[in-house]
């Protein structure tokens, strides 16, 4: 790994675990083997290598949910599958958690690719929706936008529980919770028919 890409992945756990004050340029450079000079050869400074840093997390965080949700199988199959993927509950989301950083929130720059990334998850999720509906899989009339905006809060939200109470006890309800409510009701069996002694 280039020293740049070193310099990046630590500020990405930095600003994850620490947020965007709690990650000094001289923990990145430690975190990531690299001296003073060569952190300001690759980068302006700290503000330039925590926008690449960002923008790096959004990048991964879309690859992530993007298989899942460009996989085979029905919308709600889908869906379920990026709801219920392997993920680092305690930790949170890396993108999620950078919503609560004042720094980054009080900057348009560091603030973009948050933004962008949000809306992006918010889109692909309504679509999938949308197509679910088109092919008759669910029992009952949906707007895509606030399912999928349903979604992303119950995910971030659960982050939220999970984190207060140190269990993943929280995040995993809220998950089951939207998926039963997601869920399309069972087809019923053909009704049988009964012959009557006359």
């Amino acid at each position: 790994m280039s020293t740049s890409d070193r310099l990046i992945a630590a500020t990405q756990e930095l600003l994850w675990e620490r947020g965007y004050v709690g990650t000094s340029p001289k923990a990145i450079q430690q975190h990531a083997g690299a001296g003073q000079g060569s952190m300001y050869h690759h980068f302006a400074g700290k503000p330039d290598l925590a926008l690449t840093a960002i923008r790096r997390t959004a990048e991964e965080l879309r690859g992530t949910a993007g298989r899942l949700l460009d996989a085979p199988g029905s919308a709600y199959e889908r869906i379920s599958g990026y709801l219920l993927r392997e993920r680092d509950v305690l930790r949170g989301c890396p993108v999620g958690r950078l919503t609560m950083d004042p720094e980054v929130i009080a900057s348009d720059e560091l603030r973009a690719p948050v933004d962008e990334t949000i809306a992006w998850l918010r889109g692909r999720l309504a679509g999938i929706v949308q197509e679910g509906l088109e092919r008759g899989e669910f029992d009952r009339p949906l707007v895509p936008a606030d399912i999928a905006a349903s979604i992303v809060a119950t995910v971030q939200g659960g982050y939220v529980l999970a984190r207060a109470s140190g269990s993943t006890d929280a995040f995993d309800a809220a998950t089951r919770g939207l998926l039963a409510l997601l869920a399309p009701a069972p087809t019923p069996p053909d009704s049988l028919t009964y012959a009557t002694d006359s």
